[in-house]
């Protein structure tokens, strides 16, 4: 296995996970490619890649080029020598650097693809209210995500799973398929299935807009984008209390199946509670965070916040 000479390219958590794993398995590192640091926060402290740390913990080369389009950083690459390249959470590459291994690029998606190509995935299968999801192992070309599949791993999501919690049951089943595709790639063992590309399911940026909760939507759609949207970057919603608009994310609920006449977006309240009417019941909001305020569970909010009886959402 030492022979064959894999560059390895991620950034976030998400990757460290099959780094680790290829590492487990004796494959050769050669080099981990990963984003420059940058200052974070209100110190502007100097902010290193989760795949950085753990390159460095391992003692692995790593490169931190700004341009993958730089003759520089192509001289360097070029000069390694690798047979294989593995994207897990990088970003988009150019030809002239997924083309370049012998054995080609493949790159880890969290999606059966192809469904749920794009940014955010592991949300938007959340969001949907799918019953399943997984992990798709491809070769890269010039458009994102639409390679030749290699293999597929598929899980179940728990009806009440966040995408946190489903991101790291991914980020593990992913590490194993990574794993399990650098042995069938140095064996020639595979076979590669062209991926479909019509009447797909999209995965696209987050952004405001989409992580606005509509409460005119049904509770099992509001439910699903608030679980999908948690830990980050949250769901959120306006928060009308007697004459002030507060800018509310909430993280955490539950569905109650209760008949009622109010408006959707009316906020039922009580000492222990915090309930939204919607179509078919309430969102009972267990774990939120007011704008300027950290984040609580609903009791500890009510222990010292006033809601009035015109309190709506929006």
């Amino acid at each position: 296995m030492n022979n064959f000479r894999i560059i390895f390219m991620g950034t976030p958590e998400f990757a460290v996970e099959s780094l680790k794993a290829l590492i487990q398995a004796n494959y050769n590192i050669v080099t981990v490619i990963t984003a420059p640091d940058k200052p974070a926060g209100r110190g502007r402290k100097i902010n290193q890649s989760a795949v950085k740390i753990y390159a460095e913990e391992q003692n692995l080369r790593i490169l931190q080029p700004t341009n993958l389009k730089h003759p520089d950083f192509l001289k360097n690459l070029n000069e390694l020598n690798a047979d294989l390249q593995i994207v897990v959470a990088f970003r988009m590459l150019p030809k002239e650097v997924w083309s370049m291994p012998k054995y080609g690029t493949f790159n880890l998606h969290a999606s059966l693809l192809p469904d749920y190509r794009g940014a955010a995935p592991i949300n938007w299968a959340i969001i949907n209210g799918e019953s399943k999801t997984g992990v798709t192992t491809f070769f890269i070309n010039e458009k994102i995500d639409t390679g030749g599949i290699l293999l597929q791993k598929e899980i179940a999501i728990s009806p009440s799973s966040s995408a946190g919690e489903l991101h790291d049951d991914l980020m593990l089943l992913g590490s194993k398929l990574v794993v399990e595709t650098v042995s069938i790639v140095q064996k020639g063992n595979y076979i590669v299935k062209k991926q479909k590309s019509a009447d797909l399911k999209p995965a696209p940026k987050l952004n405001k807009d989409n992580c606005k909760i509509d409460w005119s939507t049904s509770m099992n759609h509001i439910f699903n984008h608030i679980r999908g949207l948690c830990p980050y970057p949250a769901a959120w919603t306006v928060l009308h209390n007697n004459d002030e608009n507060i800018e509310v994310k909430i993280y955490k609920t539950e569905k109650v199946n209760e008949k009622h006449v109010l408006k959707s977006g009316k906020v039922v309240f009580n000492k222990k509670e915090i309930k939204i009417a919607v179509k078919g019941g309430f969102i009972n909001i267990l774990e939120l965070k007011l704008a300027g305020k950290r984040k609580m569970d609903a009791k500890s909010l009510l222990n010292g916040f006033t809601f009035y009886e015109n309190s709506t959402v929006m």
